[in-house]
């Protein structure tokens, strides 16, 4: 069926695949650096093991949460908010992709902006994959400084203080 496929195709060109395999080839070059990050990533999730992963991911996303209502930001997901990311609404006549892109070019945090509708509206935290308590500090200090230059009236410290919180109370 693919000899028949009249589509241009690079990678999914199984004719010429076939051919290359046929001399212990590959039609292309291999992925090989994403293959390698594959077997560490999955080496790290069996040594902390799958149960571990779930309730870090868990807790920093309960930290994250905290923090960004002790410093007077609501979130944008009420009812079920997820463990892998924290959605928050950007204050009132702030950009939230303004906000994330600060965080980004003067502090060096990686967050993302709004997608959609919610473009402007929100900015997102992670906490999911390789992350820990002070990515989380880090990044609910850098959203503190960020408001306070952007003109919001944040109180420095008290999104700090509420993961501290949690944290040393774990």
């Amino acid at each position: 069926m693919s000899e028949k496929a009249k589509l241009p195709r690079f990678y999914f060109n199984f004719k010429k695949e076939r051919e290359a395999l046929s001399k212990n080839q590959t039609n292309f070059t291999s992925a090989v650096t994403l293959i390698i990050g594959l077997n560490e990533s999955i080496k790290l999730l069996q040594k902390e093991g799958l149960e571990n992963v779930f309730k870090r991911h868990e807790n920093l996303a309960n930290i994250t949460r905290q923090a960004v209502k002790a410093i007077g930001l609501e979130l944008f997901s009420r009812e079920s908010p997820s463990n892998a990311v924290t959605a928050i609404l950007a204050p009132e006549g702030l950009d939230g992709q303004g906000i994330y892109k600060m965080l980004k070019d003067k502090y060096g945090i990686t967050a993302a902006g709004g997608q959609g509708r919610a473009k402007g509206k929100i900015f997102r935290i992670a906490h999911l994959g390789y992350s820990d308590i002070f990515d989380i500090i880090t990044a609910i200090a850098g959203i503190e400084m960020v408001l306070a230059q952007m003109g919001y009236p944040v109180k420095l410290g008290r999104g700090i203080a509420a993961a501290q919180k949690i944290i040393t109370a774990t």
